[in-house]
């Protein structure tokens, strides 16, 4: 009910009296006024004057899955969201629902045990960027899963624009700065795969960050210099992941491989690479089929599917 009286502040230009909101809704004045202030203690200011009515003035920049749905153009993906105002991660919550059907969302405000890749914390203060989660049934190899993550880097890549790339193959950047992170999980036997949860990390309205990772870490507010509705940039997000995903579920990464590239910063870098606890270098020349990093090194082409790999001109690797 509380959305429904929301719903119609927002659709009128001036004022709406009490008693109209009332024949609207169904419920009589007085619970009116107590959603109105349930409404203007969740950080929506409200204008009430006598004999006119209420007027919303302006809205909290709040993550809300009735803003996010309206705005969405999906055929699976959102069909259910849950939003939590703080939770350890979207994605132990998205596994705690596996049994959820394909497309289910999970976001939250403030993550208190955010992960990145290799095991690193992820920062997700309040109100500052999208943390979401989305559980994924694929009819996939275990061993193609790894190809979901290029797949939702590049949907991250269209969603933020402003020149982000994708630095292979889970971090997308703004210049040689971080604006999101992409970390994909899965639950799998031998030659079936039970679920996939793809997390991702984005950066919007951040205003600054902690010393120790202002040299590698942006935002869509700090390049910009704007604000942005982080409801509208989920819900833009969660389109072009849609889109993105039905491709590589119907043809496999080749569908989407020619944007990716187009997309990722690492090509045609000189490029450290660890793994097995040894470094090669080389100059990083594609991304194969199989979203292998295709690397020139002094000893001949090696194919790079796992480990560390460091980017000429990104982090601080020069």
């Amino acid at each position: 009910m509380k959305q429904k009286i929301l719903d119609i502040l927002k659709s009128s230009e001036g004022y709406v009296s009490g008693e109209k909101i009332s024949s609207l809704t169904g419920i009589s004045r007085a619970a009116v006024w107590k959603h109105i202030k349930s409404l203007k203690n969740a950080g929506y200011e409200i204008s009430s004057v006598t004999n006119r009515g209420y007027r919303l003035v302006s809205s909290p920049d709040l993550i809300d899955a009735d803003e996010i749905k309206k705005r969405l153009d999906t055929e699976f993906i959102g069909n259910k969201i849950y939003v939590y105002d703080e939770t350890d991660s979207t994605n132990e919550r998205a596994k705690a629902h596996s049994a959820d059907s394909e497309g289910a969302v999970f976001i939250a405000e403030v993550q208190n045990g955010g992960k990145g890749s290799h095991g690193r914390g992820w920062v997700s203060p309040r109100g500052t960027g999208v943390w979401l989660s989305v559980l994924l049934k694929p009819d996939a190899a275990p061993s193609e899963i790894s190809q979901i993550t290029l797949v939702a880097g590049l949907s991250v890549c269209k969603t933020v624009g402003m020149g982000a790339g994708i630095k292979w193959p889970n971090d997308v950047v703004i210049g040689s700065k971080k604006v999101c992170g992409i970390l994909t999980e899965m639950s799998a036997e031998i030659d079936m795969v039970n679920y996939v949860v793809c997390g991702i990390g984005i950066n919007v309205n951040t205003e600054g960050f902690d010393s120790e990772i202002a040299h590698r870490a942006t935002s869509m507010y700090i390049e910009s210099g704007e604000k942005y509705e982080r409801n509208e940039i989920a819900a833009r997000l969660l389109n072009n992941f849609e889109h993105y995903y039905k491709k590589f579920l119907a043809e496999g990464l080749k569908a989407v491989l020619d944007e990716y590239r187009e997309s990722c910063v690492t090509l045609g870098r000189d490029v450290s690479v660890i793994f097995k606890k040894e470094t090669v270098a080389g100059k990083a020349v594609d991304v194969d089929e199989n979203g292998a990093l295709v690397v020139e090194t002094a000893d001949g082409v090696i194919r790079v599917t796992s480990g560390e790999v460091s980017v000429r001109g990104i982090y601080g690797y020069v």
